[in-house]
Parts: C-alpha cells; structure tokens; sequence
C-alpha cells in the first residue's frame, strides 16, 4: 500500500476543492482506534491507520481517504455546524429516550445521517462505498438502510424495509425541521437504541467516529453558549439542554490562570454561566469622562505568582503559607487615574434589588440581573473595576456586599444571588463604597423599597453619576422618577422587557459635570 501519509496529502486539495475550500487545516494519519473524527478544537481531522489498512481488502487507499474526509468536512460544513445545534439535537433526543447514551448515540446516527446525505446528494464521493463494507451492528444495519433508500445506493442491506420506509420521511436536508426530525428519528430507532444498550454497544463509537463535545475549540463553545443562552426560554431551560455536559464545558472553558475573566461550570451553577452568556448577546453604551493617569499605582488584582514577579508583591494571606509557582499569589498593581484631558471611564457600584417582588433568576429570566450583568460587563471592558451592593431586606442580613473588583466570576456570584423577603437598603453599606476617584453608580429595581425616600436623598447629595433602571411600571416609580427629574447627574431608564436593555445609556448626564 502507498504511504499513507503522502496519499493523504495527495488526497486532500482535491477534497477541498470538491468542498469549496473550508477553512481546515490539513488532515493526518493517526494510530489508535479513531476511525475518522474532526478535531473541531483543532479544526483538525484525523484518519485511522488502522481502518483504513482494513477497509483496504476492499477499496482502493485513495477512495477510502477521499471518502473519510468527505465525511468529516460534511460534519464540519452542514451538520451539525457548531455547538448550538448539536447541544439542541442531543436535548430533542433526550427529551424523548430519557437515557443520556441512547440520546448521544441517536444524537450521533441524526448527524450522520444529515451530513452524509447532503454530501451524497451535492459531490462525488466515495461514500456509499465505504458503507457498503462497514461491519454493522443492529443499529447501523437499520441505519444502512435508510442510506440504501434514500440515496438509491445498494449497500447490501436485506432488512428493515419499513423502518427506512418511515424514516425516510424525515426531511432531514431541511435545517428548519432537524428539531422535529430528531424526536422522530430518535422514537423509531428506540428499540434498536435499547436492543444495543442491553448488548453493551453502546460505548463503541459509531462505524465512522462519534462526535463528542471535545471536537469544539474554547471560542466556539464560548459561541455555542452564547447562542443556547439567547434561545433559551427561562435558565432552567439553558440548564436542561447542557445538564449532561457540564464536565466537557467545565474542562473546555477553564480558565488558564487564576486571573482570567473566563469561568466554568465546575466553578459556578449553570444559572450564572446563563447570564454570563447572555449578557455577552448585548452591548451599552457609556459616556466617558476626562481622566489622565496619576502616576501612582495601587493593588488591583491577584494573579498566580510565577518564578521572575517580585517577591514584595505576594500576598501571604491568600497563599496560604505556600511559596511556590501556581499556588501563591501575588498583587497586580493598576496605575490611578485623576480627572485631566484623556477620556476614560470612572469605576462603578452596581446597586441590584433581588427581593421578593423581583423575579427569582433561578425560574425566570431576571432582567434586573440581565441589566446589572450587562453595565458590569461594559465598565469591565472600558478597563474599569465593579463593586456589588445586592440587597433584599439588608437590615435583616439580606445581603451580599462585593468591594471594587475585576474579577467577572467573583461579580457575578454577587449578582445571581436571590434574597426573596422584604426591600430595605442601608445607607451606610452604599456609603462605604464611595471612593475619592468618584465612582458611577448603576442602580436596578422595580423601587418597591421600603425606605425610597431614604434613598431618593441619598442620591439627592451625591456627585456621582447615576443610571437608575426601573424594572415595570407602579407608584413608587413615579415617586422616583418625579424627583430624579431634577437631578442633572441622573439618567432613569424603565425595562419591561429585555428588549429594552440595549436601550441604556451608562453614565449619561444632562450637564458636563467635570
């Protein structure tokens, strides 16, 4: 047999070309039990030497290449696309089978199913002769046969007659019905899923790879959350659809030192990494204010301290007694800023209303939190730091305090707490986040809170400014907004719906206080 390695490189400008050039790199010859599989982490495809060596009784090296990276390229190109759709059709399948393997596995044959039909249907592959000399189990023979019906092929399938006859109903070249057709597909092949699961087949991969979640680069499972989040009806539903994959997105997108703003599932519930992600769906504007540096700089942050970083910046209490590279921690420091000629943007104190006329974020979709979420997501980006004052009934311990940080995760555990019960704020907790560099502050509630006026005066003596957001419409609003009305330093917004969110203006003010 010809080196594979060279074959392949043979094999591939022309399986591209047939493809219209996807943005992959090129494939290789791999050991091991991998059958053919795209590394979507490392967008990178790698074939089986040992299939292939096999599947050379039968077919020439080159048709086996040729047909191996047709498929992997049509995974990559039609279905399942990205990480969306896939975490989507696993959550169909489940929904009707109620066993995490049988759904992967019916996740898998739907894929396969999709990608290489639109691959028959659209080149000229050498598919349906790799099929047509596949050892099959029950499962793949019943499969192989709607293969044989729909695309015409003779693949040496005697069986099954009318389970391919039913599904190949499934309009499975119609993106739009893949939802649909999955619960379909899923409900018809059941008994072959419960048939292989009691024979112990399940755990093999299917005859052509399987397609786990460790295909996905960081950036695209980043992407894929981002999309599941904005689709999702409530965070329960975003919890559901990646309940079963939380390890592999843990794994994927932990973050690489200890200051990096990502954050993981293993690390926070999934009704943080909800609001994380659909925050990222929206961006607010913010006025910037004229800031020039002071020359002096301050501890900010900790990062992991590393052979090289001075030893007179680690930080004893937080390392706990340990001094060695990756457990001790050291300060990074942040140069101050003073009001000048440069534009910038000052810190913010996010004040957030999680009592009990507030929707609980863990049910529905908070958009107090969704609000709060956003603004400190703009201050982080614009390089400004954020502190959290999260009250329900504060004067009976209903509240969470977080002082100035940079830290996303750390901001938005205080964000995503829900204290029910009563709405009373105290003075002196807002107070004691005032700073000398004059912070914004970024105020979120439906003002049902006990002492308003208290607040109302608070806010009357305060050179900060203000973006107070009020969730509906009632009394205490109109009290509220009344009296801001005055207020040059105070911009109000209302939301009745997320839509209204991007509608924000941070740090928006009727005269130029500086």
């Amino acid at each position: 047999m010809t080196d594979l390695d060279d074959l392949l490189k043979t094999v591939w400008p022309s399986v591209r070309r047939r493809h219209l050039f996807p943005e992959l790199p090129a494939p290789a010859c791999a050991d091991g039990e991998l059958r053919a599989g795209l590394d979507i982490k490392g967008k990178k495809i790698s074939i089986s030497r040992k299939f292939v060596e096999e599947m050379s009784v039968a077919l020439k090296p080159q048709e086996i290449l040729e047909g191996l990276l047709d498929h992997a390229v049509s995974h990559y190109i039609y279905c399942p696309w990205n990480l969306a759709n896939h975490l989507k059709l696993y959550a169909e399948a489940k929904a009707v089978l109620e066993d995490k393997e049988m759904a992967l596995r019916a996740t898998d044959c739907f894929m396969d199913v999709v990608a290489d039909t639109l691959c028959v249907s659209q080149k000229e592959t050498s598919l349906p002769k790799i099929y047509r000399h596949l050892d099959r189990t029950v499962l793949d023979e019943a499969v192989h046969a709607l293969f044989q019906r729909i695309w015409g092929v003779d693949l040496g399938v005697q069986a099954y007659e009318e389970l391919s006859s039913r599904l190949s109903r499934i309009p499975y070249r119609d993106r739009g019905s893949w939802m649909k057709g999955i619960r379909q597909f899923s409900k018809l092949i059941q008994p072959l899923l419960e048939m292989e699961k009691d024979y112990g087949n399940l755990n093999t991969p299917c005859p052509m790879g399987g397609h786990g979640l460790q295909q996905y680069s960081t950036p695209e499972i980043e992407e894929g959350l981002k999309d599941l989040a904005l689709d999702a009806v409530s965070p329960a539903d975003f919890e559901e659809t990646i309940r079963d994959f939380e390890d592999e997105i843990s794994e994927a997108i932990q973050p690489a030192s200890q200051g990096s703003d990502s954050a993981s599932v293993g690390s926070m519930n999934t009704n943080i990494l909800y609001y994380m992600k659909l925050a990222e769906n929206y961006a607010l504007p913010i006025r910037k204010v004229p800031t020039e540096s002071s020359g002096a700089t301050y501890p900010d942050h900790h990062i992991r301290w590393e052979a090289g970083l001075p030893y007179q910046d680690i930080d004893l209490w937080t390392s706990f007694g340990k001094f060695m590279p990756g457990i001790t921690q050291t300060w990074k420091h942040r140069e101050g800023q003073v009001h000048g000629k440069e534009e910038g943007v000052p810190d913010c104190m996010v004040i957030i209303d999680s009592s009990g006329s507030m929707k609980d974020l863990r049910c529905d979709l908070s958009y107090a939190v969704l609000g709060a979420a956003c603004a400190c997501d703009t201050y982080l980006k614009n390089d400004a730091r954020v502190a959290v004052y999260n009250f329900g009934d504060a004067s009976a311990g209903g509240r969470q305090i977080l002082s100035y940080t940079r830290h996303r995760w750390e901001i938005y555990d205080t964000l995503c707490r829900y204290f029910a019960g009563g709405t009373k704020f105290l003075v002196e907790d807002i107070d004691a986040l005032q700073m000398d560099r004059v912070p914004d502050i970024f105020l979120i509630s439906d003002m049902q809170i006990t002492n308003l006026e208290v607040l109302i005066q608070y806010f009357n003596t305060c050179k900060n400014r203000i973006t107070a957001v009020h969730i509906g419409n009632n009394e205490h609003v109109g009290a509220f907004c009344r009296t801001m009305d005055l207020r040059e330093n105070v911009a109000v917004y209302g939301v009745e719906n997320k839509e209204d969110i991007p509608r924000i203006v941070l740090g928006k003010i009727r005269k130029d206080l500086y």
